[in-house]
């Protein structure tokens, strides 16, 4: 995959640290822009039981090549042992939007000076 390549990365969360997390996603240039879907519920198994939350979900719009450090500030960030993080390459969509996100993650701010 290009590293430059538009990916979105879904995150699901506790819906009260949704917001400070995609604000810290977003702050640091990790993410052109998250979306916050405010309530979805989620029904999995976890040791050995089978559980039903209402979550948040992030849909968080960033590069490949910042696939990681994303995953890293969210698990920094998360209180799940084993939060949901994973990324959905984008094929396709409209190029002004796609450059507009490339140009806003991992741009550095200017220098006062």
């Amino acid at each position: 995959m290009d590293p430059d390549s538009v990916v979105v990365v879904s995150v699901t969360t506790p819906p009260d640290i949704a917001s400070s997390i995609a604000h810290a996603l977003v702050e640091k240039r990790l993410a052109a822009c998250v979306n916050i879907v405010p309530t979805v519920t989620s029904v999995y198994r976890w040791e050995d039981k089978v559980e039903e939350d209402q979550e948040s979900l992030l849909l968080i719009k960033t590069t490949a090549v910042m696939f990681e450090t994303v995953s890293a500030t969210v698990r920094e960030l998360h209180p799940y042992a084993v939060p949901e993080i994973m990324s959905t390459p984008i094929e396709d969509g409209y190029e002004g939007y796609v450059r507009w996100v490339r140009d806003n993650v991992g741009v550095q701010e200017p220098k006062d000076g």
